[in-house]
């Protein structure tokens, strides 16, 4: 999850070889969200990254004793490049102090497939976007001119689930109800694989952070891993004794998780594909589960209208979030992981602190369900879609409404921000798709 800006390491060109030869850091590279340093350095040989994350940085930390602090705990960060760190995490604070008063306004409506679309999805910089459809295809699009760049053609029918290979964004992948999954070229629109193994419709699917790994999820009651390069299934996940409907890497990809109609969510270990923990506590079906950043906790939303929260390492239940009348359609963290956002049948989205586990904003004023909920990148904004046919904008801390996004004429299923948060797609059932700057 590399972004924001590449730094030169000035001390480097001092001429200090004697620290280049014990110390093989390379660069820094700043991510913003989350917060956090890429180091990007050599050993044996091997050039290799690695990350501090500084997922409670705020506005007011003490940024001195801060880098300090790493510098105790990360053997890279030596006293010659002190200043340099503490200079890039001002950066970063300066980021996240950045006020907020974005407006968005309708660019372009885009009448995306002849029959209804299926979802949507943003590559990681937002530039490129896809629609799947009923029609058999999947469409992927450039964001800052609306233009149709290519149709990917070959599944024999409704193509359902689809995902960029994010970061990369370089390849595509497509699940469909013809029971296979197809990998894609993002630049040239070549079919580089067609995944068979599953004996029911494919329903969802994602790509590990490292993109060496696929997962399918499917409603024959199983999952699959297919290994990306060589095209090959790598594991299948048995266990479920209904649909595998939501599943989900964590970032550092040996776990993964999926959520069933059985309602259980089964976390795995990905190199062996065997069951760690089974998720017991639900009474009705899963419709969202999801990892934090950090790996350590795991959120779960289910049609028996609470939200569960879990450790990921132990698969002990720690709490669960009550106050919705309906149920609970889509559950998702902040990137920080401290925030938890949930939508409900029952018109509402509400958001909890994480450690706390209380409710610390309410999300009202919808006429109609919310499917679909994410933060912005940042973390302040929460975007929701709704059967009401708008997409509204919330304060994350407050849950006031800053803005309602007019105009489809049918409810929305789809809504996604880019990674900037300047820019918002929306899918509905009016068969097209807006893009919001």
């Amino acid at each position: 999850m590399r972004a924001g800006s590449v730094w030169p390491l000035p001390w480097q060109r001092a001429g200090a070889r004697g620290w280049r030869r014990t110390m093989a850091l390379r660069r820094l590279l700043l991510r913003y969200y989350p917060p956090g340093i890429i180091l990007e350095y050599v050993q044996g040989g091997e050039p290799k990254t690695r990350s501090i994350d500084l997922l409670d940085l705020s506005p007011d930390t003490d940024v001195i004793a801060l880098v300090e602090e790493i510098r105790k705990g990360e053997p890279l960060i030596t006293t010659s490049c002190k200043d340099y760190v503490i200079n890039l995490v001002r950066r970063l604070q300066e980021k996240l102090g950045e006020p907020e008063d974005h407006k968005f306004y309708l660019f372009k409506v885009l009448r995306a497939h002849i029959l209804p679309l299926t979802n949507v999805a943003f590559n990681k910089s937002g530039s490129r976007f896809i629609t799947g459809s009923y029609d058999r295809t999947c469409k992927v699009w450039d964001t800052a001119s609306g233009e149709e760049l290519r149709t990917l053609e070959g599944h024999r029918n409704v193509v359902y689930a689809i995902a960029f290979n994010n970061p990369y964004g370089d390849k595509i992948a497509t699940g469909s109800f013809d029971k296979t999954c197809k990998l894609w070229s993002t630049e040239t629109g070549k079919c580089y694989h067609t995944f068979r193994g599953h004996t029911a419709e494919i329903v969802c699917l994602s790509f590990n952070l490292q993109s060496t790994l696929v997962a399918t999820g499917s409603m024959d009651t199983t999952a699959k891993l297919w290994d990306i390069e060589k095209g090959e299934e790598v594991v299948t996940l048995s266990g479920h004794s209904a649909e595998i409907i939501a599943l989900s890497f964590n970032t550092t990809g040996d776990r993964i998780i999926t959520g069933s109609f059985d309602h259980t969510v089964a976390v795995w270990e990905v190199v062996t594909g065997r069951m760690l923990h089974t998720l017991i506590g639900h009474r009705g079906e899963i419709s969202s589960a999801q990892f934090n950043w950090d790996c350590s906790l795991i959120v779960t939303g289910s049609m028996d209208k609470t939200c569960m929260l879990w450790n990921a390492m132990t698969g002990a239940h720690i709490a669960t979030l009550t106050g919705h009348s309906d149920e609970i359609l889509d559950v998702c963290f902040d990137y920080a992981g401290q925030r938890i956002a949930t939508a409900s049948a029952d018109g509402s989205g509400r958001v909890y602190n994480a450690e706390t586990r209380k409710c610390i904003a309410k999300l009202e004023g919808h006429g109609g369900e919310i499917s679909k909920i994410c933060f912005n990148p940042k973390g302040n904004r929460i975007l929701t879609a709704s059967s009401d046919k708008t997409a509204r904008l919330w304060d994350a801390a407050t849950g006031h409404c800053l803005q309602i996004l007019e105009g489809h004429s049918d409810e929305i299923f789809s809504c996604a921000f880019n990674y900037k948060g300047n820019i918002i797609i929306t899918g509905s059932k009016d068969n097209t798709c807006r893009i919001w700057h």
